[in-house]
């Protein structure tokens, strides 16, 4: 995965660096923590912009991202309620838990999507409760936009100030999301065992 991604970048420049960050939310095997820092360590050889190719990385990051919101407002909160009621266990979600989600996102969800934008194995999910809660496409782009930029500048910094040693981002990074991941496992298993209907 690693050699593709650095021959992807490599041969295909900026293109490259958009293409992947797209394909970061459809493909999670595709990591930003491995794609941003090797361009910041391309960005200090000169080979490409640091600037252009922050700006690049963004975009293809929320251009990846919109899938998912879309997807949210396809499926719809009715259709998930349907669902929770017959499926609860299995989603470890009754109805109620569904509704007080939604007034939770519509209390805090600007900040949601902003701060989900910078955590690992959050980042892609976010935009599925946003498109359920309907939150205003505008608003949606302009924090999944903000929270991109800072977290694709962050990791594009890092390979550029490491230089050859960029892969040390990804060692740093990849612990942290393993054990994000594993939490996410957890809870949900906690929650199928301790599931009860509302």
């Amino acid at each position: 995965m690693f050699d593709w991604v650095v021959s992807t970048i490599d041969s295909w420049g900026y293109l490259g660096v958009f293409l992947l960050m797209v394909a970061e939310h459809l493909f999670p095997p595709i990591p930003s923590e491995v794609i941003m820092p090797l361009a910041g360590f391309l960005a200090a050889q000169g080979k490409l912009s640091l600037g252009l190719t922050i700006l690049i990385g963004t975009l293809g990051s929320t251009v990846g991202t919109m899938t998912w919101y879309f997807i949210g407002m396809w499926i719809g909160e009715a259709r998930i309620k349907r669902f929770a009621g017959r499926y609860g266990r299995l989603m470890a979600l009754s109805p109620a838990d569904i509704d007080n989600a939604r007034g939770w996102f519509e209390r805090h969800g600007a900040a949601a999507v902003f701060f989900g934008r910078m955590i690992p194995a959050i980042r892609t999910l976010i935009s599925v409760p946003a498109g359920l809660a309907r939150m205003p496409f505008g608003k949606f782009l302009v924090f999944t936009a903000a929270g991109s930029a800072v977290w694709t500048a962050a990791l594009t910094f890092a390979g550029l100030l490491l230089h050859e040693n960029y892969t040390r981002v990804e060692g740093y990074v990849d612990p942290l999301s393993k054990l994000v991941v594993i939490a996410v496992v957890a809870a949900y298993l906690y929650r199928v065992v301790t599931w009860k209907r509302h």
